[in-house]
């Protein structure tokens, strides 16, 4: 009875996922709903870990495998869920959930706005299901209910790797060395996140690579065209996905710090959707009431229509400055180059 309640929650909180998408919210599996779950997987681009940025990137931009790989997650969280809650084949399904947790705290273990949230969930799923996949499901299951049925399968090595009533067929000093590197290795996976995510383990704490609470943009690329416009490429790499981020005003500055071309927030709102070049179709840059708006995880090549004209013998150097809603300042260094690069 000692472990029914971790897995029946852990299946719950599994169930919950895919069941909110196919049942209760199936918007998030719509891809012309605003609440579509590629936008909050795009969130996670810029601080998720070992290659995943560029794995949910490569998804992003094609659809093909985006859809039916959205599903498949969705219906594999659902399936291992219900596994869980009833205690079917409970060891494959423990081990299912730590794969999702493992993958979710990659993507989305930096995110939280007044602490790690995510990496909080994803870690404890994480030990939940090592926990279940060392010692089984507890009682009440229908693991139980097959054994009843089957009792042969007791002696079945496949049925007590996969199910969750009998200890695994492992010698007694086996079955210690497997459990000591099953919780050496969650252990090492879940502090060493949440060190490279904070610190406060071995060094003082710190923001994170990525920081979960201030918006930051990532300007490169800069150039001044001949006619004066302004072409520049900009990824929003931080903050909370909760909240868009604004860019109010745009300036191009000398490098004597003399204002040469700005662009107000009402200049910015005016801007051609034709001149933002967008590289994902569901967290963008477009403009609003008051400049520039974007969501977390936009990339995009923007080009300001010509402001002041600037006499060609200062369009050498200077630079490229964005100021956000916060005050923050952005800035590239700034090229002169031809209007067909």
């Amino acid at each position: 009875m000692a472990l029914l309640v971790i897995r029946c929650m852990q299946g719950f909180v599994f169930w919950g996922g895919g069941s909110r998408r196919f049942i209760y919210d199936p918007e998030k599996l719509d891809p012309g709903a605003h609440t579509w779950m590629a936008m909050k997987f795009q969130s996670a681009m810029p601080g998720a870990l070992l290659g995943t940025d560029r794995l949910i990137a490569f998804m992003l931009e094609h659809f093909w495998l985006l859809y039916p790989a959205l599903i498949v997650f969705s219906a594999a969280e659902l399936v291992a869920g219900m596994a869980l809650l009833a205690g079917l084949f409970t060891r494959l399904a423990a081990a299912a959930s730590m794969g999702f947790a493992v993958a979710l705290l990659l993507m989305f273990g930096w995110q939280g706005g007044t602490c790690l949230d995510e990496w909080t969930m994803a870690s404890c799923n994480l030990a939940m299901g090592a926990g279940l996949l060392l010692a089984g499901g507890g009682a009440w299951s229908v693991d139980g209910a097959l054994l009843k049925r089957n009792p042969g399968w007791a002696n079945r090595p496949w049925f007590r790797w996969l199910g969750g009533v009998l200890p695994l067929p492992l010698s007694e000093q086996r079955f210690r060395n497997f459990a000591l590197v099953v919780v050496a290795s969650t252990m090492a996976f879940n502090v060493g996140t949440y060190s490279y995510y904070r610190g406060s383990v071995v060094t003082p704490f710190h923001g994170g690579r990525v920081s979960p609470t201030t918006h930051h943009f990532t300007l490169r690329d800069a150039e001044r065209l001949p006619d004066g416009a302004v072409r520049f490429e900009i990824y929003l790499d931080g903050g909370t996905a909760d909240i868009p981020a604004h860019i109010m005003t745009a300036e191009i500055v000398a490098t004597d710090g003399r204002v040469l071309s700005s662009w107000d927030s009402l200049a910015l709102s005016r801007v051609p959707s034709a001149f933002i070049r967008n590289r994902f179709a569901y967290n963008r840059f477009v403009t609003g009431p008051y400049g520039l708006v974007a969501g977390m995880g936009a990339q995009a090549v923007i080009t300001l229509p010509p402001a002041t004209p600037v006499d060609p013998a200062v369009m050498q150097g200077g630079k490229l400055r964005l100021t956000s809603v916060d005050g923050v300042v952005f800035s590239a260094n700034l090229a002169a180059r031809g209007v067909g690069r």
